[in-house]
């Protein structure tokens, strides 16, 4: 058979994605704030968008994802617009001041002193020399928010062109400053600047400040040996020990207070159900400015390079327009069905979650999974039970042992949590599981060591020693 060489035509629909498809999928995931970001960037490049206060916009200009409605009108939920979440927001917040004036509460609340700027102040009143005063300087400029020293002291002396011993002088009288423990570079030396302060660091303390690591493995009996005390003053120096601060630095503020905005309101229906709403003050409101492309477009009727670039700016100010209406009413689509599916928490709490993952979700909005991955990403949600991210309601099933619906992994964690807070004696994690079966929950007894471990919990050994104070 002889083979030959020949054109052949053939159709095939293939999914091709875009420049703009793909920035449209980017917007999905984006935090309300880093979209901000987005569109000011794109505001800045096209000379026919305008972004305008939401605050200011009339009922008749309000974005159509905020009036949509991605639930069934005869359904308990109802997705509904955000005017009268700012009709609410409005009525609490005006002003009684100037016409303007930015009355938020974060503006009457002082700002902490951060750590920084409480040692700095102490060593500009502390009586250094010129090169004392930068060792000083540098050496807080290494400090961690916890108050620990990050630095190799030999190579900042190298640095600083200063001898090492003026540097260990200098690094002495910082670690007496406030809070006690500051500039310590291990947590045994924490420990011990605190113990010196209070003129307890004696010969029993320091064996058993060397030997801290006992203490994590549970060996009472060898530490008490090493350091040459009875029972009574072995349980006293515990006890002196759990009074002293291994992170003196947490109790300042690293910044300013930080708060979630979050996307969208899940409120009580006086019908029954919820309202869904999306915070309006997270959705970026674009303006195309219509004349002034009509004005231009006639003062560049001549000039086709610059007619041209017209155009492309009017086609990506109406791309972007269309992209934040369908990213605004993908949220509010998702958003409503995960309120539908889990009602049960929203009216009784969190041992009431159902398990629950993103193609149950998907599937019942005809969405691809992915799309809800990215949807939930960085989003929050407002509800009576509090501010949750929205990936909070998805947790895996867990078996029921009495063939009943299946358990979330959040609301099982939660039972695991209350036993051991009602407990009389520390239960073992055999223990708790055999209480979670009672309770028609299959866990077996290694899930249940992993989620108290994830929880921070001791085990049942270290809680009975917490119980009789020696931890």
């Amino acid at each position: 058979m002889k083979s030959s060489a020949g054109l052949v035509q053939s159709q095939r629909q293939s999914l091709v994605l875009t420049p703009q498809l793909i920035e449209s999928i980017r917007l999905l995931q984006l935090a309300h704030t880093e979209l901000r970001q987005f569109v000011e960037q794109e505001v800045e490049k096209n000379p026919l968008l305008e972004l305008t206060s939401n605050t200011s916009e009339s009922d008749g200009n309000t974005s159509p994802s905020a009036r949509e409605n991605p639930s069934q009108a005869d359904g308990p939920i109802r997705a509904e617009g955000s005017d009268r979440l700012r009709q609410q927001k409005s009525t609490r917040d005006t002003p009684t001041g100037t016409p303007g004036e930015d009355l938020s509460p974060e503006k009457f609340v002082p700002n902490p002193e951060t750590l920084h700027e409480h040692i700095a102040g102490q060593i500009a009143l502390t009586a250094f020399n010129p090169q004392e005063r930068v060792i000083a300087g540098a050496l807080a400029s290494h400090l961690n928010d916890t108050g620990y020293l990050q630095v190799d002291l030999l190579g900042l002396a190298a640095i600083l062109n200063a001898p090492m011993n003026v540097v260990e002088r200098v690094l002495a009288t910082l670690q007496l400053f406030d809070p006690p423990g500051v500039f310590a570079r291990t947590l045994a030396e924490c420990l011990e600047i605190q113990l010196r302060q209070q003129d307890r660091f004696d010969p029993a303390m320091a064996a058993l400040i060397a030997n801290l690591e006992m203490i994590a493995d549970g060996d009472f009996k060898g530490l008490r040996r090493r350091c040459e005390v009875d029972e009574d003053d072995f349980v006293d120096m515990l006890h002196e020990l759990r009074a002293l601060d291994p992170k003196p630095g947490n109790r300042f503020q690293s910044g300013g207070p930080e708060s979630i905005v979050p996307d969208v309101w899940v409120l009580p229906s006086p019908a029954g159900g919820w309202n869904v709403e999306l915070d309006p003050d997270t959705l970026p409101r674009l303006l195309i400015n219509q004349d002034y492309f009509v004005e231009v477009l006639r003062l560049t009727a001549q000039n086709p390079k610059d007619q041209a670039f017209l155009n492309e700016c009017l086609d990506n100010a109406n791309w972007l327009v269309r992209s934040l209406d369908q990213r605004a009413k993908t949220i509010l689509k998702v958003s409503a069905e995960i309120v539908r599916q889990q009602d049960a928490f929203l009216r009784l709490g969190v041992a009431h979650l159902r398990p629950l993952n993103l193609r149950a979700v998907a599937d019942a909005i005809d969405m691809h999974e992915s799309t809800v991955s990215r949807v939930t990403s960085n989003k929050y949600m407002l509800t009576p039970r509090g501010v949750f991210e929205l990936k909070y309601f998805f947790t895996v099933a867990i078996g029921s042992c009495q063939h009943g619906d299946a358990h979330s992994a959040e609301a099982v964690r939660h039972q695991i949590k209350a036993i051991i807070a009602a407990e009389d004696a520390a239960l073992s994690d055999e223990d708790i599981a055999a209480r979670l079966r009672q309770n028609g929950i299959d866990l077996a007894r290694r899930t249940v060591m992993k989620y108290r471990e994830a929880m921070n919990i001791p085990s049942s050994v270290q809680r009975r020693r917490q119980k009789r104070g020696w931890l």
